[in-house]
Formats: structure tokens, C-alpha cells, sequence
């Protein structure tokens, strides 16, 4: 594998687990009310946490995970019960609710006032584990172990994607109160329970992975994998 390649798929993986577009709705609703300047900025400050915690990562996850006795198994079928159960929520009820006081009270703030108390509130579910999820982590650190090799500089070219793929979502964000308009309200609910549904099976694959993992057979190959054969 060249570093081009690696480049290519480490941006590819994470930006499909990240999955900035189908998390617009989530962010619209969440800015509700906003001025523009305020949603850029909560987009922004999106951005750099996602960089930052993903970096962290990408150095210190498999040490971190040694550290505390965990196996990658353990981390998905953890990771994966958490997305199910966020999954559930956003397939039953108005998942948008969670985020309902966005406008309120925000006239007269700053957007750097306004963007900070929004980014508090939406580290929990938004950032973790909808953007950042066990997916996007294990994946930042099975191509740490992979950019390796190529030295100091296959893990600054891993860095580089993380940065990349942390701007593509800041910019995409940007652009929610477009694709809200397009959407429009009820739009935005059928992709919110669409995407809870989506969630709901990665985070069963999640768990299958995980058991198939650490049983060593008891879970099926193709339904731990089952597109593996056709690539």
C-alpha cells in the first residue's frame, strides 16, 4: 500500500462513518433560530473537537485501550449497544426534540457566547457518538497502526485526513439552512428515522463484529462481513 492509498482510503472510511450529510437535519435542528454567524460557529467548534479527540486517538488508542485491559472487541459490542440504544431514539420519537431549545433564549448573545453553551449541549449525543462514534475510532486506529511503516511521514499524512475530513463537515454544516429549505421539516424527520434506522443495523454489525471477534466462530464469517467476498 503507497501512502496515496492509504491517504485514499483513511478519508474515504472516515468520512462515510462520520457521515456529515446525513447528520445535517440533526445540526439544523439543533441551531434552530440561530443567526448564521452563531451556527458557523458552532460548526466550527464541531470541527476542532472532532480533530482534536480523533488525533488523540490516532496516537495514543491502542495504548489507551491496553492501558485499561480493553480488547477492540469489547470496544465495539460496548460501542455498538449505545449506538442502538441512540438509534431507537431517533427511529421512535422526534429525535430533534433533544436538542429543542435551541430558540430559546438567544437573542442578544454573541455568537461566540451563543456557538459555546450550543457546543456544550451537543458533545452529548451530536459529537459523541453520532460524528465520533466507536467506527470512526476504531478506524483512526487501525490506520495508525497502518500509516506506521511509512514513519514520521504516514502519520502526519494521517493527521492531514483527519484535519480534511473535519473541514469537509464544517463546511457541510455551513450549508445546512440550504439543504433545510430543501428538505423543509417533514423531510428532515424522515431522514432523522431513516438514519436512526441505519444507525440501529451498524450498531448490530458493530456487535456481530465484536462477539465474531472474541468467540473465534460462533458468529458466521458473512454475517460478520457479508460483503467481504464481493470486493
Amino acid at each position: 500500500m503507497t501512502e496515496a492509498t492509504l491517504a485514499v482510503n483513511f478519508f474515504v472510511a472516515l468520512f462515510a462513518l462520520i457521515d456529515p450529510i446525513g447528520n445535517v437535519p440533526l445540526f439544523a435542528a439543533a441551531t434552530l433560530g440561530a443567526a448564521a454567524a452563531g451556527r458557523r460557529m458552532v460548526a466550527v467548534y464541531i470541527g476542532l473537537f472532532m480533530v482534536t479527540f480523533l488525533v488523540f486517538f490516532y496516537f495514543t488508542g491502542v495504548g489507551l485501550l491496553a492501558f485499561f485491559g480493553i480488547s477492540m472487541p469489547a470496544f465495539r459490542i460496548a460501542g455498538g449497544i449505545i449506538l442502538f440504544i441512540l438509534g431507537l431514539d431517533m427511529v421512535r420519537d422526534d429525535f430533534t426534540t433533544m436538542f429543542a431549545d435551541a430558540a430559546e433564549g438567544i437573542e442578544g448573545q454573541s455568537p461566540r457566547v451563543y456557538a459555546k453553551a450550543r457546543f456544550e449541549r451537543l458533545i452529548v449525543p451530536f459529537a459523541m457518538p453520532l460524528l465520533i462514534g466507536p467506527g470512526s475510532i476504531s478506524t483512526v486506529i487501525i490506520y495508525a497502526a497502518e500509516a506506521k511503516p511509512f514513519g514520521a511521514a504516514g502519520m502526519a499524512l494521517g493527521v492531514a485526513v483527519i484535519a480534511a475530513v473535519s473541514l469537509v463537515t464544517v463546511l457541510t454544516f455551513w450549508a445546512s439552512p440550504l439543504i433545510s429549505k430543501v428538505l423543509g421539516r417533514i423531510g428532515m424527520s424522515i431522514v432523522v428515522r431513516v438514519l436512526g434506522l441505519i444507525l440501529c443495523a451498524l450498531a448490530v454489525q458493530f456487535i456481530l463484529v465484536g462477539i465474531g471477534d472474541a468467540t473465534r466462530g460462533l458468529v458466521r464469517p458473512d454475517a460478520a462481513a457479508p460483503y467481504a467476498e464481493a470486493k
